[in-house]
């Protein structure tokens, strides 16, 4: 779809949304072969970029509540992909990290999404491939503005 640079910004605004949400929803399609949710998925993430974590402090760092966290993380670890370590300092308090499998499992959805997202930009001409690389920035503004 052809855009003009001065579309209204309201429609701009749901033209952006539905296409970052249609893009979302494919890159997660070509990456679910191990039938893991986006919870699960977005926790196996949190954990393995920030390390072991509470249940607490990561359903916090996801935004959900503590309970479906324990659910989502109950169900990693009996997919083996998260095991249960000590806390620290506090012994009341459990820190989940994830295992060798679910680290493997995070590099291979990641290599999926890659893979699949080179064969869909290599399908681009150059013009078109120039201005997806020059939008890259402007959308990482748009992810950090408050």
């Amino acid at each position: 779809m052809s855009m003009s640079s001065d579309m209204p910004l309201e429609a701009a605004v749901t033209e952006l949304t539905l296409a970052v949400g249609q893009l979302l929803r494919r890159l997660r399609s070509e990456t679910n072969a191990d039938g893991l949710s986006w919870s699960q998925t977005a926790a196996l993430a949190r954990l393995t970029r920030g390390g072991p974590m509470t249940t607490a402090d990561l359903a916090r760092a996801e935004a959900v509540k503590p309970q479906s966290m324990g659910a989502t993380l109950a169900e990693l670890e009996r997919e083996g992909l998260v095991v249960r370590q000590p806390h620290p300092t506090d012994g009341r308090q459990v820190l989940f990290a994830p295992t060798e499998a679910g680290l493997a499992a995070r590099r291979q959805r990641s290599a999926a999404k890659q893979k699949w997202l080179m064969a869909a930009m290599a399908g681009l001409d150059a013009d078109e491939r120039r201005l997806l690389v020059a939008a890259i920035p402007l959308i990482k503004r748009l992810s950090e503005a408050e």
